[in-house]
Order: structure tokens, then C-alpha cells, then sequence
């Protein structure tokens, strides 16, 4: 081989290499982290009209929950503004069914914006949502089936317990009215001995998946299904006062699932679409990824969880979601709407993703 077709075959060698990474730093550092986050918030914000979802939908919601932290934490307004401008156009009002726990998620956003401006109009029509459930409690079962919209009313699926939980507990800590935690650790309880498997100390995604398994043999737990309960949790703690009869619960299933998680990160620092079946997802899904590294990165900066122990695996965590980051700020990796576990990609994206990126980066940020 001449020099000329050497030197070409080592260009064209450098220029792949480049163009399958990005040019972002995974060191837990201020600078570092800020500029990854600020990517993917921009990218996600510029392609927001490409994405299909109802401006109130839960999906949105949580990329709104994301991107409310990050807009605090950010110097640049624009995240606040972007915010803003979407909830005065719904007048904050959260989306139309009653009793949906994904109908609710997106005031998790509103409070925290209604705290930063203190505007009653941003917190009002979230309030009277709870307000009348508390008073109208649904008789739904919690055996989820599609069929009887009743058991939609319930918080029947695993999701749903980062869906609704936190706008209960954040509008008790805004009003000091015990009410909103009274019903929301009763429903939360309800779900918990449903859904909880105590031996994995994992949740099923609902009663659909009691009895199935995955090739391998073992259960079926859904990566991001409890990749919600976590981010969940993290959510009802950073409300709960240290003296709340209920914190003892929380903290407990929160260091249980943990422990358990921290178990299954992967050596890259992901962890997967099927929690007990790498084999059948050998790759690495980002929302799940993204909650886990979020609700670890918590518990090391709340004192729940030894440092020692669960900081390498927050830092292994963050790596792969900044691996993760295609060069122009888009977030790769996320497994699409669904119930169960799918195989992903690298160009698959969704806003709730990017939500939970945000999440877990403000959250490293505090180390």
C-alpha cells in the first residue's frame, strides 16, 4: 500500500472514530457537567415542535420536572422563560382526566414554578384537582386493565408513582395541610403491597406481569418502570421533613431498591431495558439509566446511602449518560413509549429521557 492510501485509510479511520463519540467530558466537574446538560437542554428545546406529544402530556411533564432543576441551577433564563410560557398558555392547568395519575405529573413543574414566583394562579387549579380526588376518592380496582377505566383512576401501574406522588407531597409542604400526604401515602401503600416484590425489591410494571418471564427464566421488571419509582421517591424525600411519621417508609424502599439497583449497573455503568435479562437487552437504555443515576446521586448528597459504596456508581452512571450524547446535544439511547422492556438505539430519543438526564445532572452537580 503506498503512503498516499495509508495516510487516507488513517484520516478516514480518525474521522469514524470522531464522528461515533461526541466532544463532551464525563469528569464530575462544574464546568464539564454544565456543558452537557446545557447541550442537551438546548437540543431538546429547539426539536420540541417535532415531538408529538400534547403539551401537557406526561411525557412532557417529565421533561418539564428536568428542566425546572436545571433552570435554577442555570445562569441562562431561557429554560425558565421556555417553562413559563408553556404554563400560562394552559393557564396551569394540569391535562384533562380527573383522576390519571399522568395527568397530574405535569404540575410537579407549576409548584416548583409557583415557589419561585409566588403567584396563586400557578398553584390553584393543581389544588383543586387534588382537592377533589381527596374528597371523591376512586373504588377502582388495582388490576390494571384497559378495558375499565377505573383502574386507571388508581396508581395501578409502577409509573404512576412518579406520575402523581410528588404533587401530592410538594402541595403539602407548600400549604402545610396534612391532608395531601394522608392520601398519598395511603394510595402509595396500596400500590407498594400490590406491585412490590419484596423478595427482588423491585415493582412489577402491574398485575399484567405477575406471572410472566423473560427468556432466561426470570421475572419481568421493566428498567424504566422502576426507574420511575425511584425518581419518585426522590421527589416525596426531598419534601418529606426529617421529623414526617412517614419518612421512615420512604427512606426504607428507597435504600431496599437501592441496593438492588446499584447490584445490576452493568460494567459500562448502564443498566437495561430488562432488569434480570442483559442477554435479551445487551444495550444500554438511557431513561432508566438516567433515574438510577439521579436517585443514586441523591442518596449519596442526602446521607441515605454510603458514599464510599454508591459514588463509583453514580460516576460510572454519569459516563455512560454522557457517552450517550450524540455530538449535537441529542440524547440517544431511550427506549420508546411502551409497558414492558424493548430493544433500543442509538437515534431513539424521547423528552422524558432528556427529562431524567437533567434530573440526575443537577443532582451531580451538588457533589
Amino acid at each position: 500500500m503506498s503512503n498516499f492510501r495509508i495516510t487516507l485509510f488513517f484520516i478516514a479511520l480518525f474521522s469514524t472514530t470522531i464522528a461515533m463519540g461526541n466532544n463532551f467530558s464525563s469528569e464530575v466537574k462544574k464546568q464539564d457537567i454544565t456543558e452537557v446538560m446545557t447541550a442537551v437542554a438546548n437540543w431538546q428545546i429547539d426539536n420540541f415542535k417535532a415531538v408529538r406529544h400534547h403539551d401537557l402530556d406526561w411525557t412532557n411533564g417529565a421533561l418539564y420536572s428536568g428542566m425546572m432543576n436545571w433552570s435554577q441551577v442555570s445562569k441562562d433564563k431561557k429554560y425558565e422563560k421556555w417553562l413559563m410560557k408553556i404554563g400560562w398558555k394552559y393557564k396551569w392547568q394540569p391535562y384533562f382526566r380527573m383522576y390519571h395519575a399522568d395527568d397530574v405529573v405535569v404540575s410537579q413543574m407549576f409548584l416548583d414554578m409557583y415557589r419561585v414566583k409566588k403567584d396563586k394562579r400557578m398553584l390553584q387549579p393543581t389544588q383543586s384537582r387534588l382537592d377533589f380526588v381527596i374528597s371523591h376518592p376512586s373504588k377502582g380496582s388495582l388490576t390494571l386493565n384497559y378495558r375499565d377505566y377505573t383502574s386507571l383512576e388508581r396508581w395501578s401501574w409502577c409509573d404512576a408513582l412518579f406520575m402523581a406522588p410528588p404533587v401530592y407531597a410538594k402541595m403539602a409542604s407548600i400549604t402545610g395541610e396534612k391532608k395531601y400526604m394522608k392520601f398519598m401515602h395511603k394510595e402509595f401503600l396500596a400500590t407498594y403491597d400490590f406491585l412490590y416484590d419484596a423478595d427482588e425489591h423491585l415493582f412489577f410494571r402491574d398485575a399484567n406481569y405477575f406471572d410472566k418471564k423473560e427468556a432466561n427464566g426470570e421475572k419481568i421488571f421493566w428498567g424504566r418502570g422502576n426507574g420511575w419509582v425511584m425518581g419518585g421517591l426522590v421527589a416525596i424525600l426531598k419534601e418529606l421533613p426529617a421529623k414526617s411519621k412517614y419518612r421512615k417508609f420512604y427512606e426504607k424502599l428507597f435504600k431496599e431498591m437501592a441496593a438492588k439497583v446499584a447490584n445490576l449497573q452493568d460494567e459500562k455503568g448502564y443498566w437495561h431495558a430488562s432488569m434480570l435479562d442483559y442477554d435479551s437487552y445487551p444495550n444500554g437504555e438511557m431513561s432508566c439509566s438516567s433515574f438510577f443515576t439521579y436517585a443514586l446521586a441523591y442518596g449519596v448528597n442526602s446521607g441515605l446511602l454510603d458514599k464510599a459504596t454508591y459514588l463509583p456508581k453514580v460516576k460510572k452512571g454519569w459516563n455512560a449518560m454522557v457517552n450517550s450524547v450524540l455530538p449535537n446535544g441529542k440524547l440517544g439511547w431511550v427506549q420508546p413509549i411502551g409497558q414492558d422492556p424493548k430493544k433500543v438505539t442509538k437515534d431513539m430519543t424521547e423528552v422524558y429521557g432528556v427529562g431524567a438526564f437533567l434530573l440526575a445532572g443537577c443532582e451531580i452537580l451538588k457533589l
